[in-house]
């Protein structure tokens, strides 16, 4: 058997991605040191950069520490106070548009509280000292570190809620989603550590709107619908694109996560290329202010795992903080002959020179060692754990290294300059044989992927905040972003000896016979330049008006056979949204967006005339953020339809372009830490999706292939206080339902629906040691997540994991 060699791609792929990522950034110098010193000088010696932007506040008159909160939330400010001065003191209502000093000024006015700017722009609430210490002698204020939530994930005590206030995705900018004219769902750091999610499938299963999971214990890739659509092309990595196109991608590593984002709809006006259905934002842990970590190890059945994460400042006193998260597994699954194996390190550092400027270094390497679990060809009723491939054959093995930062600049008061980079680099050994008969002594294929790929994406903002008058707040994003994916594969395509289904015997290496081969490189080189304006009204309307421009270069080099195609595709698209604030908790909201996504590929599997895919969405929903309790809770309508649709024939291996889907649906959603011990989690969807136009004439109003019309979860954890001896005790479980489905677009085959139970208990052993215990799917429940191409795919079975946790 011979497969050819893989020299030779690296340093061409390389050379060529780092000439355009020079390119890009050596222009934008300029701006990173545009700022002028006198403004510099200003932040660091007045704060002004710290509280002189202007928001929105809605802070009711109530307890001291729960305004602070609120002030936190709405700022985006971080705030350290002790406990004990604030204890018993009330606050005045603050509202309307104003500075954080003037917001703040209100609040302690005749409170005996006084507040300073510590080095790092932290907001510090002290007692103003009276008699001897205002004499001259000097008292040291007693602090407590706590900081407020942040868009990118809750630092500090807040990380102990499932509720998110804030979230950057929905908008590129640090809005409350109460205030967004958008859907979004936000699992948080809480909500990932208490499911103790193993893949991104896991971590956004519990989201309204949201199938995952399509193609069951398949590790290759993570599988999600959002809205009915496939939006795995749509995955994006602290606001730069990750999105998968052909065979060579790696999937991200969930412990290296703090937040996941799910924004629902059309998103092209900001993000550029996506589908109608919406995107999901994966938010890496970074760096903290406070010194912690944990160390923990983990058994299932033939799986180990161990890792850590601890993060503080580099030294007292230094304006340096670092995070090193790092992560072993050596895992079995349920098939035969299949291993989820991994390594991921991720060290990341944030230095904050002085208030308003601040960057943070992200990088990690990710190596994973898996198979494919193909799935069984229809018409073969045998055990789920059976294998009819070769096990010398049967690799899809990833090595992923990322390194990025983001910097943002506070230039002035009110204009504020961002920049995130990222450069990945992948490399993929991807070898199988699968059986594609349903009878005994079935034929089977052959097929190996050789894969590198190399991106650059960048992304620069400029946000420009101010009052116009007593009546008009507005915020204003300018941005540009380039992105440049090279992917070159070597492509094998053979046959292997028949083997039983039933009574497998395997062959080696010896019974492939490789027929044709391909040697192909793609590269796509993507421009966006964006605008968008958020106009704040009289402190009850919130109107987005944004639109974008992208340009779209795809080169694809099929150097075996000495061909090029070049291809531009390009669109302009808008989006509009107007949210009425109804009262402090109640928003009510309506949009209409606008996706483009141009289709990816050869010139051999993408035929002339195939135009790129067009969305377009309407929805109106409503949010309920209540005062009394930590919780969110989400309607929504939407009515989404996307043209030139195009789905892949695995006959012809080429895009089929088959007309028009709509999705019209509703979805509900709830998020409650309804007191420091339990924790509530609820989610349904319904989508009446339909196809609207088709080649095939006769699918015309049927139902596209794999979208239930229902779906739903709930999930609830409650804790058990510690009582003499015994410390706290959590107990949890989910629901996870997922309806029937059609196998086809013909709609000739059903699939049932099924339900499963995931459950955890966690007992606190003492303050600083911890023994959970994870089970998904518990009653191992036997289901087919998809039968495609002729095979079902079934569900991943009970796995129960136990870990034991140190954290400090």
């Amino acid at each position: 058997m011979t497969t050819g060699g893989k020299a030779g791609m690296r340093s061409r792929s390389r050379q060529t991605v780092f000439a355009g990522a020079l390119l890009v950034t050596s222009a934008l110098v300029p701006v990173l040191i545009a700022a002028p010193a006198t403004a510099q000088q200003q932040v660091a010696q007045s704060g002004a950069g710290v509280l002189g932007a202007s928001h929105a506040f809605e802070i009711p008159a109530q307890s001291m520490t729960s305004a602070l909160a609120l002030f936190g939330q709405q700022s985006g400010l971080q705030i350290t106070v002790d406990g004990a001065l604030v204890r018993g003191i009330d606050a005045p209502a603050v509202s309307g548009s104003m500075t954080s000093q003037q917001a703040l000024d209100r609040l302690f006015a005749g409170s005996g509280l006084s507040y300073n700017i510590s080095d790092d722009g932290t907001v510090v609430v002290e007692q103003i000292v009276t008699g001897a210490a205002a004499e001259g002698e000097v008292l040291d204020p007693i602090r407590v570190e706590g900081n407020a939530e942040r868009a990118y994930g809750p630092m500090g005590p807040t990380r102990d809620s499932v509720v998110a206030s804030r979230s950057r995705t929905a908008s590129k900018t640090d809005t409350p989603i109460l205030d967004d004219s958008a859907a979004v769902s936000v699992v948080t750091q809480k909500e990932l550590e208490t499911r103790n999610v193993q893949d991104v499938q896991q971590a956004v299963a519990y989201s309204a709107g949201v199938q995952a999971g399509e193609y069951g214990s398949d590790v290759r890739y993570d599988y999600i619908r959002i809205r009915g659509f496939y939006s795995s092309l749509s995955t994006y990595r602290d606001g730069l694109s990750s999105r998968t196109y052909n065979f060579t991608t790696a999937r991200q590593e969930p412990y290296g996560l703090q937040q996941v984002d799910v924004l629902k709809g059309s998103t092209s006006s900001l993000f550029g290329m996506n589908g109608p259905g919406g995107l999901v934002n994966l938010i890496t842990k970074r760096p903290q202010d406070e010194a912690g970590g944990e160390v923990f190890t983990t058994f299932g059945e033939d799986h180990v795992r161990g890792g850590g994460d601890v993060t503080g400042p580099v030294a007292e006193g230094s304006n340096w903080t670092y995070r090193l998260t790092g992560l072993w597994q050596d895992a079995e699954r349920e098939q035969d002959y299949s291993q989820d194996d991994r390594i991921y390190v991720a060290p990341a550092f944030t230095y904050k020179p002085k208030a308003g400027t601040e960057l943070t270094i992200l990088t990690s390497y990710s190596n994973r060692e898996s198979n494919l679990g193909y799935g069984f060809p229809t018409g073969i009723e045998t055990s789920r754990n059976a294998f009819f491939g070769e096990p010398d054959f049967n690799t899809f093995d990833t090595e992923e290294t990322n390194i990025g930062y983001e910097f943002s600049h506070q230039i002035t008061d009110k204009l504020q300059f961002r920049q995130n980079a990222r450069y990945t680099h992948v490399d993929l050994d991807y070898e199988t044989v699968y059986l594609n008969d349903t009878t005994p002594l079935g034929n089977r294929w052959a097929f190996a992927i050789y894969g590198e790929l190399d991106r650059f994406a960048v992304d620069n903002q400029v946000q420009y905040d101010t009052a116009l008058n007593e009546t008009f707040d507005s915020k204003t994003l300018v941005g540009f972003d380039f992105n440049r994916d090279q992917n070159r594969e070597k492509r094998f395509d053979g046959t292997a000896s028949p083997i039983d289904p039933y009574n497998p015997a395997y062959c080696g290496l010896s019974c492939i016979n490789f027929t044709s081969s391909s040697d192909t490189e793609i590269t796509q080189s993507a421009y966006g330049l964006y605008a968008q304006e958020q106009l704040t009204i009289a402190d009850d309307w919130i109107a987005t008006v944004g639109g974008r421009f992208d340009y779209v270069q795809s080169d694809t080099d099929t150097i075996s056979s000495g061909t090029l195609d070049e291809r531009d595709d390009h669109k302009f698209t808008s989006r509009v949204g107007l949210t009425y604030k109804a009262t402090d908790e109640v928003s009510v909201y309506g949009n209409y967006s606008e996706s483009f996504q141009p289709v990816y590929g050869s010139a051999a599997s993408r035929p002339d005339g195939t135009a790129p895919q067009e969305g377009t969405q309407y929805e109106v929903g409503i949010k309920y953020q209540p005062t009394a309790i930590d919780a969110m809770f989400t309607a929504a309508l939407f009515d989404l339809t996307q043209e030139n649709v195009s789905q892949w024939n695995s006959t012809t291996s080429t895009y089929q372009q088959i007309g028009e889907i709509n999705s019209r649906g509703l979805e509900l959603e709830g998020k409650m830490s309804l007191d420091a011990r339990t924790n509530l989690t609820l989610a349904y969807t319904y989508l009446d999706a339909e196809i609207k136009d088709d080649v095939v004439t006769a699918n015309v109003g049927n139902r596209p292939s794999n979208v239930p019309e229902h779906t739903a979860s709930a999930w609830l954890d409650y804790t058990i206080p510690e009582h003499g001896v015994f410390g706290d005790l959590t107990i949890g479980g989910g629901l996870r339902f997922v309806g029937s489905r059609y196998n086809n677009d013909a709609n000739a085959d059903l699939l049932g629906s099924h339900t499963v139970l995931d459950a955890m208990v966690n007992y606190m052993v003492t303050d600083n040691v911890s023994l959970a215990v994870n089970a998904t799917n518990l009653l191992d429940r036997e289901y087919v997540s998809s039968n495609t191409f002729g095979s079902r795919f079934y569900g991943e079975g009970r796995t129960v994991l136990a870990t034991l946790k140190y954290s400090w």
